[in-house]
């Protein structure tokens, strides 16, 4: 019996150890299809709530799967769900690390071209993970915060000054409902683009793969996670940073 009861635990104790890898094991693979001395930007999303970073319903996924099929060669894009903030982090490092000696020398942060956005507790993880990221000396492009939920002991309304601009959206409706505001720690360094308010009592959109409870609790919220015009200014904001896709530069006119 005892041998038993060990041998669950065992069991129980490695498939834990293996999901919880998951996530990292799938970053590093999209990053070795890479050489990462030919990444010129680096965009990572987060997921919000209890999301997975694969949902296809999500905004953030959708934004991140439509930036991979479109976005110049030497662009590396990866979601996260928002509790794996740590895991984004080391991707990133790892991006950086040209010559791959595991120093990030001050060249290295120099290059970096860093592009975060998320939805929710996935938008909150975007500018704790800027904070952390300004700690070692790397800078961001741009931040992108979507309906903006920080949990109790996160703070994401004060802006680092490494983030070079940053855009808050917001709804002001229900239970959970986003940040309305968002500042710079350094209005010299850090430009806020705006903090754009959007009410879905007037204008609903119809928000595909959610369940009852997110619809009947936090319906605005959730709208805001599917809202195309919310999702298709990020789009724009991403790629005005990026430069065009080959595809999109090679229409007359576009």
């Amino acid at each position: 019996m005892v041998r038993m009861v060990r041998a669950r635990r065992w069991f129980t104790g490695g498939l834990l150890c293996v999901v919880l890898s998951i996530p990292v094991l799938a970053a590093n693979a999209v990053i070795e299809s890479h050489s990462s001395s030919n990444i010129n930007y680096i965009l990572v999303g987060f997921a919000g709530g209890f999301v997975r970073h694969d949902n296809p319903h999500h905004g953030p996924v959708q934004l991140a799967q439509r930036l991979r099929q479109e976005a110049p060669a030497g662009t590396f894009v990866q979601v996260f769900e928002n509790r794996h903030r740590k895991n984004a982090y080391k991707a990133i490092l790892r991006v950086l690390d040209r010559n791959h000696d595991g120093i990030l020398t001050t060249e290295e942060k120099g290059q970096a071209h860093v592009i975060l956005f998320g939805h929710s507790w996935g938008a909150a993880a975007v500018v704790l993970l800027a904070r952390e990221l300004d700690r070692i000396g790397v800078p961001v492009l741009l931040t992108v915060q979507v309906d903006s939920v920080a949990k109790l002991w996160q703070r994401d309304g004060v802006i680092p000054d490494n983030v070079a601009a940053a855009v808050n959206f917001y709804q002001p409706h229900g239970l959970v409902h986003g940040r309305s505001e968002i500042r710079a720690e350094d209005d010299s360094r850090t430009q806020i683009l705006g903090n754009y308010r959007f009410d879905y009592r007037q204008t609903p959109v119809h928000c595909e793969g959610t369940s009852w409870f997110d619809r009947a609790v936090m319906p605005s919220h959730i709208q805001s996670q599917c809202d195309p015009q919310i999702w298709n200014r990020v789009d724009e904001l991403v790629r005005e940073r990026i430069g065009p896709s080959p595809s999109l530069a090679a229409i007359p006119g576009q």
